[in-house]
């Protein structure tokens, strides 16, 4: 299979991964692949550092964004060419949201590679011996995640994908924000096929993403938006002391006001 081909290098290096967190540290194969994910996340720090930076400064920009959208709501094609001036002008990249996940993907697939035969091909030939493939004595991670109580890890993984997508949908338009909630049940038919390490996988990961959104919010200082410009100039003459504007001129009292004459046209009659 090309796919696996191209991912042996890396399904090598997680096989590696896996086998000295076993060997090494100790760590039982379900333990194994949740420290995994915590190096994998570590390594995906400046994307994550990125991410973050990007989300706010789409949060920061959306009022602005969403005056351009609605001057040109009848045409698609002028819209989107603002918008990409836009995004240019404040040097906003609304793919940077998305790096983390996208990074993700190799990974996960490398992974399931890895747990198709782990049973007979990895765990069986470790030096660790006595540890079985049970986790929590509830789901063996190199089954499918349907066996014995997989279905609750399907569970917990749907509440988890939820409340992450949820974090980091904050600044998508509604139409994108409905898909990205939507997606996580319309994958349970397929992933109940998976192996059940790799849905562990994916469920830490989730908790990883609503950790690190819940800090985000609370910790790292929102980026205040850019002040609005406004092209009224003070008239002239005005004199902005004490910040109060001067009022109506009064007339001086050693002048008699003007009296305004009226002519009359030649020829009218009262």
């Amino acid at each position: 299979m090309i796919l696996a081909s191209v991912l042996t290098p890396l399904e090598d290096l997680l096989t590696w991964i896996l086998t000295h967190l076993h060997t090494t540290l100790g760590l039982p194969w379900a333990w194994s692949i949740v420290a995994l994910v915590v190096i994998v996340r570590i390594v995906l720090v400046p994307l994550t550092v990125r991410q973050i930076h990007s989300m706010q400064n789409l949060q920061a920009h959306a009022p602005e964004m969403k005056a351009i959208q609605q001057r040109n709501k009848g045409d698609r094609q002028r819209m989107n060419a603002e918008m990409m001036a836009f995004y240019k002008e404040n040097q906003i990249n609304p793919a940077a949201s998305c790096l983390p996940m996208l990074a993700q993907f190799p990974v996960f697939i490398g992974l399931f590679f890895v747990l198709k035969g782990f049973e007979n091909e990895i765990a069986s030939k470790t030096e660790f011996k006595g540890d079985s493939l049970d986790w929590l004595h509830l789901v063996n991670i190199a089954e499918n995640t349907k066996v014995g109580w997989g279905p609750l890890l399907i569970v917990f993984y749907a509440l988890s994908q939820l409340t992450s997508s949820y974090l980091m949908s904050q600044t998508m338009q509604p139409a994108q924000r409905v898909m990205l909630l939507i997606l996580p049940i319309a994958f349970i038919p397929f992933v109940l096929n998976f192996p059940s390490g790799l849905m562990l996988y994916w469920l830490t990961t989730n908790l990883w993403t609503t950790g690190q959104g819940i800090v985000t919010r609370r910790l790292v200082p929102k980026k205040l938006p850019p002040p609005k410009k406004s092209s009224r100039t003070p008239p002239k003459g005005e004199t902005k002391s004490n910040g109060a504007q001067p009022g109506p001129k009064e007339p001086s009292a050693a002048q008699p006001p003007r009296v305004r004459k009226v002519k009359r046209k030649k020829g009218s009659r009262r």
